[in-house]
């Protein structure tokens, strides 16, 4: 077998793994009503069934790195494949909510494991110049799922009933599985064997889970809550004991050291801004185009499909791209596309025409694609291809966290900002109730998008820095 056709095998498991693992997150969404008159439970019981899993993925990414030099990457991988076709196969025989909940949790675990195992096997099994393409089949995978998640998702449940999103991983599990077997190099990069510090792992936990639990509850509990406030401090001092224990320690659980190489604490921070743009059109666009506009789930993906997809397929042709131009061209012009993008969209209105949105959300879309990649792989060809495992599951970590604040913090001020306007606007010509609403939660969304842009153009300075990185 050549080396060209060893690394195609490669990203064929990889890429498989990542749907999967991402398609977790994303298909439940379509589901939730129906599950909530399945179970005969409320909102507020169901949202478990993703903020548990979203907190499993949380909490595991610091353990990855330990874990993949503990067994390797190969069988950690193949472990989390099996664990994601066991656990489905459980899901489908939940008979009440507390154990669909549970075991919703436990396939975050293993959808947690998948991601950054994937990355650190193309870093340590793919040559140099093919690994930017590499990660651009993975970041194919990872945005082609949340495109297909709600379609797909809808598809099954109206034909074959909830359980049929579930179903649908065993079959691809078993197929990853076998190729990983196949395919995958036994080989394992050799390194001092990292070792389980219980008070980390103590800090690593806690901190995670109350940070998370805190930015997405914002909007429930407000900034000034004493349950807010409570978490997020509890959440930091946990985060700052187990980043002190893990810098000072000789074979530490996870390697934060690698934050001194500065390209790769500059990626991490820019990947960061690109997950608050991200989150925040997740977040906005469906609710004007549902809430406001009055679409109907199936409306609303149509017009969110097409820039869904932009992304994902022009990712491929980004991996092609990063060899010829700069990586700091490519980054700059995704987040200049991005800030021209979200500045388009504070200019909404009630009567915006859904072809509107979704040519901006297109720009938008290409902006984080062109980014989203360049970004994530000149942070990781920074460090020595031992410190891989390491930093892919940092990145998966830091994504996660800024997620979370992410829409925890945009819904916390859509909420009050809505409120705020339907004051100023009440009694004036709107004829109704429903349209002074929809024109207060038109301005908020316009504000926030705004705000989301903002944030973006904090990153370009960190871009010319990353500019001086790459020439040195």
């Amino acid at each position: 077998m050549n080396k060209k056709q060893f690394e195609r095998n490669i990203l064929t498991v990889v890429f498989i793994g990542a749907f999967l693992a991402t398609l977790g997150t994303s298909i439940i969404n379509i589901a939730i009503p129906v599950l909530m008159d399945e179970f005969g439970s409320n909102v507020d019981q169901i949202k478990w069934t993703m903020s548990g899993f979203m907190l499993a993925m949380g909490t595991i990414a610091p353990i990855t790195g330990y874990l993949g030099e503990k067994i390797g990457y190969r069988k950690l991988y193949v472990f989390s494949l099996i664990g994601l076709g066991v656990i489905s196969l459980l899901i489908i025989q939940s008979n009440d909510i507390y154990t669909l909940v549970t075991f919703r949790t436990l396939q975050g675990i293993v959808c947690g494991i998948i991601a950054p195992s994937s990355i650190a096997l193309v870093y340590q099994h793919v040559d140099k110049d093919r690994q930017p393409f590499a990660i651009s089949i993975f970041s194919l995978a990872s945005m082609l799922a949340p495109a297909m998640g709600p379609v797909l998702g809808g598809g099954l449940i109206d034909i074959f009933g909830w359980r049929s999103i579930f179903i649908i991983n065993i079959p691809l599990s078993i197929l990853a599985v076998l190729l990983s077997y196949k395919f995958l190099p036994s080989n394992r990069i050799r390194v001092n064997s990292s070792r389980i510090n219980i008070t980390s792992l103590f800090c690593s936990v806690i901190g995670t889970i109350s940070l998370l639990i805190g930015f997405s509850y914002i909007s429930q509990w407000g900034v000034t809550s004493g349950k807010f406030i409570t978490t997020i401090i509890m959440g930091s001092i946990f985060l700052i004991l187990f980043f002190y224990k893990e810098s000072n320690s000789s074979n530490p659980m996870l390697n934060v050291r690698v934050f001194n190489n500065r390209t790769f604490a500059i990626s991490i921070f820019i990947s960061c801004i690109i997950t608050v743009a991200l989150y925040a059109g997740a977040l906005l666009t469906p609710i004007f185009l549902q809430n406001v506009q009055g679409m109907s789930a199936l409306e609303a993906g149509q017009v969110l499909l097409p820039s869904s997809l932009v992304m994902a397929l022009s990712m491929p042709v980004i991996g092609k791209l990063y060899s010829r131009v700069k990586t700091f061209k490519l980054v700059l012009v995704g987040l200049s596309l991005i800030i021209v993008g979200s500045i388009k969209l504070s200019d909404l209105a009630v009567d915006t025409t859904g072809l509107y949105v979704m040519m901006w959300m297109i720009v938008r879309s290409i902006g984080i694609a062109l980014s989203t990649m360049p970004v994530m792989n000149i942070g990781m060809m920074a460090l020595p291809i031992e410190l891989t495992g390491h930093a892919s599951a940092i990145n998966n970590w830091a994504r996660q966290i800024m997620g979370s604040l992410s829409l925890g913090v945009f819904g916390s001020i859509m909420t009050s900002k809505t409120l705020e306007y339907t004051q100023q606007i009440e009694g004036s010509y709107l004829e109704n109730q429903f349209d002074l609403i929809s024109q207060a939660t038109v301005l908020s969304i316009n504000d926030i998008y705004l705000l989301s842009a903002l944030i973006v153009i904090i990153g370009i300075p960190f871009v010319f820095l990353l500019r001086k990185q790459e020439c040195n």
